[in-house]
């Protein structure tokens, strides 16, 4: 799904429509993969049952792929797998940000209520705030505040052009690399939760009004402890002891709540337990969370976890036959 072409609008105004006649409130998330453009799908590239995998992520011409135009802040490549990217110069810099301004106005016709900018996962954003994948020399690389220029010239942007709407980001609280966030020298090895406090604050005064926080995406050797609450944990001096780290330290999103309590934190990451789910909210550790894979699996997750906590909820009237003891709290 993308909104880059003006093709794109009456499609996408369908499925708005449907969702707004449920009184539904829907977004869309716009991002550039940056380095990770012109790639397979993951599905494409290695089944899940691991059957069959192919020996590159490029997808080239005949495939309508674009290897020979990928974009990065550097010409160092997410692996050898991938593509080989073109440093970014100053016109295309401002050619990818009208590119997003463009893609707003799409938005504004389609009717979203709301849009998320994606700035991690080693997608375009995120690779000009690491230092991992950034090692420009100019004004958009080198210290924290180069790095974190682009993106924040673009969200600026955006802000502008959506000015009524909410604006989320969505970040990569680690990189999870084998090196510590800031060496002993005092300089930045990698991206991780105190530069992230960093980048949330000057997203706040430019009045974004939710951070989605997760991690990763922008190491090829990351080793992430896929559990419950993973996602995006404080860092520790080294990503290699965490594995053997137990329990969980406090999420990354409660740590960018404590550092900014007046801007809306959003947890991810296998949070697919009501009762868990919940005690973030509780606990003031983030102020919503968010799920993707758990409603592919289970699209009642909301019913079934509303039945789980005792809430009310108001079923599609298709639905209510099935679902008529959820029409009020439990007990009433």
């Amino acid at each position: 799904m993308g909104i880059w072409a003006n093709s794109h609008i009456e499609p996408l105004k369908r499925i708005v429509n449907f969702a707004h006649a449920q009184d539904t409130v829907i977004g869309i998330q716009l991002a550039h993969a940056g380095r990770k453009a012109s790639t397979y799908a993951p599905w494409v590239h290695a089944n899940a049952a691991g059957t069959h995998r192919s020996d590159t992520y490029v997808a080239e011409r005949k495939e309508n792929g674009w290897p020979d135009d990928v974009y990065g802040p550097t010409s160092v490549p997410f692996s050898d797998l991938y593509p080989l990217p073109k440093p970014m110069s100053g016109s295309d810099l401002i050619h990818v940000e009208d590119a997003f301004v463009s893609a707003v106005d799409r938005c504004k016709k389609v009717g979203f209520d709301f849009i998320e900018v994606h700035a991690g996962h080693g997608y375009l954003l995120h690779e000009f705030l690491s230092p991992l994948s950034n090692s420009r020399t100019d004004a958009y690389g080198g210290s924290l505040s180069n790095r974190m220029r682009y993106p924040l010239s673009l969200v600026k942007r955006l802000r502008e052009a959506w000015a009524d709407k909410p604006l989320f980001v969505r970040i990569s609280a680690a990189d999870w690399a084998d090196v510590p966030e800031k060496g002993d020298d005092g300089e930045w090895k990698q991206w991780g939760i105190e530069q992230s406090k960093v980048f949330v604050s000057e997203l706040k005064s430019l009045g974004v009004d939710l951070i989605d926080t997760s991690s990763g995406g922008n190491w090829v050797r990351q080793k992430i402890p896929l559990k419950h609450g993973y996602q995006a944990c404080i860092f520790p001096p080294n990503a290699m002891a965490y594995l053997t780290y137990s329990p969980l330290k406090v999420p990354f999103a409660a740590e960018l709540k404590a550092a900014h309590p007046d801007i809306l934190i959003g947890a991810v990451g296998l949070l697919t337990d009501p009762a868990e789910t919940e005690s973030y909210l509780n606990e003031g550790k983030s102020d919503v969370v968010l799920l993707a894979r758990e409603l592919l699996r289970n699209p009642h997750w909301v019913l079934t976890a509303a039945r789980a906590l005792g809430v009310a909820v108001k079923p599609a009237v298709q639905y209510e036959r099935a679902w008529a003891d959820m029409l009020a709290p439990v007990g009433k």
